[in-house]
């Protein structure tokens, strides 16, 4: 479609931003994030418009937001345990417009 595009990580503190509502927190983050990136490319100079595209996804098991694994161990117990119960994955998108600083979840 002839659009181009760049990656950039959001450097922020994760487990620094908490919501016990899982719908809250994806959105939290999502909004960090692009807080995060607008400022670096603000800083940097190097977007002056075009769009951002932000996000985060949890699962939610048995009651609990479980977000990235710490450890290859974690990943395997979380694994394990999406047999035994009903999960469901909460996932929230932000698209910031880099020209006039609007978003949009």
């Amino acid at each position: 479609m002839g659009y181009t595009f760049e990656i950039c990580k959001a450097d922020i503190d994760e487990k620094a931003i908490r919501c016990e509502k899982p719908t809250e927190l994806v959105s939290l983050l999502a909004e960090a994030k692009a807080a995060a990136v607008v400022e670096k490319i603000r800083r940097e100079g190097s977007v002056t418009d075009g769009f951002l595209l932000t996000g985060d996804t949890v699962v939610v098991c048995k009651e609990q937001i479980l977000e990235k694994p710490e450890s290859e161990a974690q990943a395997r117990e979380f694994i394990s345990g999406y047999s035994n119960c009903s999960c469901s994955v909460v996932g929230s998108i932000l698209i910031t417009d880099l020209k006039s600083g609007t978003a949009a979840l």
